[in-house]
C-alpha cells in the first residue's frame, strides 16, 4: 500500500513541480460529491488530470462523477487547493482501501484540511429537496470500515478516536460562512450505507430513530480515513430529495441530478467563500 501510495503522489506532485508549486502551499482539498462537479468549472485551474492517469487511482464510473483531480486557486487568497470532481464508492465494486486511496495520496501530497461534500436523502421529515446540511457527526451502518485489515502505523493508529470525526473550528467556519452569505445551512448526522439501493422506508424509519438527518452511500469511509491520517475533516450534504417514505415521489439518480441544478448557484457561492475563509 505504502509503494503504491507513492507512486500515485509522485506523480501528482511531479504534475505540480512543473508550475513551480511548493506541496506545502497546497494544505485544502475539496471532494464533490453526486451532482455538485459544476462548482470545478467555475474556479481557476491550474491543471487537470483524469483519474485514470494517476497510477493505482481508482477510476468514478458513476454518472454525475467526472473522475479529474483538479489543482485550482482561490480568487481572494491567491492560494492553492485540490479538488477531487467525483470520487469512487463502495457499491462500484471498489475494495475499502480503493474507495479511500484517493484521501490517502491527498495526504502524501501534503493535505491537511479536507472539505467533503455529497448528495443525500433527507430523513429528517423538516429537510426538503435543495437544502443544504452541515454534516456534525455520522452513522456507520455498512457493516465494514476502510481501516479493517493490516494498520500502517506510518499512515496512523490501530484505534484511532472518532470523538471529533468533523472538525469543529472547519465546522463553524462553514457555518458563520453560510450566515454571513445568507444561506440556510442545516446542521445534522449523515448515515452510511452500502448502496446502491435507496433506502426502504423501514430502513429511513429506523435511521431517524437512531439520529440520522441525512442518508447517503458515500462520505464516512473518506471521513475515517482522513481522521485516520491526521486530516482536519468537515463535510456537507446536499439534500437531493425527501429519503423513502416522507415522499410520494420515486427515487432515482436522475432525480438527484435534477434537484443538484437548482441550488448550483447556492452550493457554489458557499464553497467557493469557505475555501477563501479557510484559506486566509
Amino acid at each position: 500500500m505504502i509503494n503504491s501510495l507513492k507512486q500515485a503522489s509522485n506523480f501528482v506532485l511531479s504534475k505540480v513541480e512543473k508550475f513551480k508549486i511548493d506541496k506545502n502551499q497546497i494544505s485544502l482539498a475539496i471532494v464533490l460529491g453526486s451532482g455538485l462537479g459544476n462548482f470545478g468549472s467555475k474556479v481557476e485551474q491550474i491543471f487537470k488530470i483524469s483519474y485514470k492517469e494517476i497510477p493505482n487511482f481508482p477510476e468514478s464510473t458513476v454518472a454525475g462523477h467526472e473522475g479529474a483531480l483538479i489543482l485550482a486557486k482561490d480568487k481572494k487568497t491567491k492560494k492553492y487547493f485540490w479538488l477531487m470532481k467525483g470520487r469512487v464508492h463502495y457499491y462500484e465494486g471498489y475494495s475499502m482501501q480503493e474507495v479511500v486511496f484517493p484521501i490517502r495520496v491527498l495526504k502524501f501530497c501534503g493535505v491537511k484540511q479536507l472539505i467533503l461534500t455529497n448528495a443525500a436523502g433527507g430523513a429528517n421529515r423538516f429537510f426538503d429537496a435543495g437544502d443544504l446540511m452541515l454534516i456534525r457527526d455520522h452513522i456507520n451502518l455498512s457493516g465494514t470500515n476502510p481501516l479493517i485489515g493490516k494498520n500502517y502505523e506510518e499512515l496512523g493508529p490501530r484505534f484511532p478516536d472518532m470523538s471529533e470525526a468533523y472538525d469543529k473550528k472547519m465546522s463553524d467556519i462553514i457555518l458563520k460562512t453560510a450566515q454571513k452569505l445568507g444561506i440556510q445551512l442545516k446542521e445534522g448526522v449523515y448515515c452510511w450505507l452500502s448502496g446502491p439501493t435507496f433506502e426502504t422506508p423501514a430502513e429511513i424509519r429506523m435511521v431517524s430513530l437512531l439520529g440520522a438527518d441525512a442518508v447517503g452511500m458515500s462520505t464516512v469511509p473518506e471521513a475515517i480515513v482522513a481522521r485516520h491520517m491526521g486530516i482536519k475533516t468537515a463535510g456537507i450534504s446536499f439534500i437531493s430529495n425527501k429519503a423513502a417514505g416522507l415522499s410520494s415521489e420515486e427515487l432515482s439518480h436522475e432525480e438527484v441530478g435534477e434537484n443538484a441544478k437548482k441550488v448550483e448557484e447556492k452550493f457554489s457561492k458557499l464553497i467557493e467563500n469557505i475555501i477563501s475563509e479557510i484559506l486566509n
